[in-house]
């Protein structure tokens, strides 16, 4: 019974890679990207969200301080 060699491990990771490539290329043709009408609606929405949600953590933070305040000048 002969052996079959095996290809060497250049041949065999580049061959990896190619496939990888094609799969990828392949995969992204069935992407729907977004209009650039979308991506500015999404980022002023996410933007819009950020700085909310950075006041409520100021107001919470505020009130907290002002609470830790009153109760150290009360006990103090």
């Amino acid at each position: 019974m002969a052996e079959v060699k095996k290809q060497n491990w250049f041949k065999r990771t580049w061959g990896k890679v190619c496939k990888y490539l094609r799969e990828l290329k392949s995969e992204l043709k069935k992407v729907v990207w977004p209009t650039p009408q979308q991506v500015l609606k999404n980022t002023a929405i996410v933007v819009a969200c950020v700085v909310v949600v950075g006041i409520f953590i100021w107001l919470f933070d505020f009130v907290a301080q002002v609470g830790i305040d009153a109760l150290i000048s009360v006990f103090h």
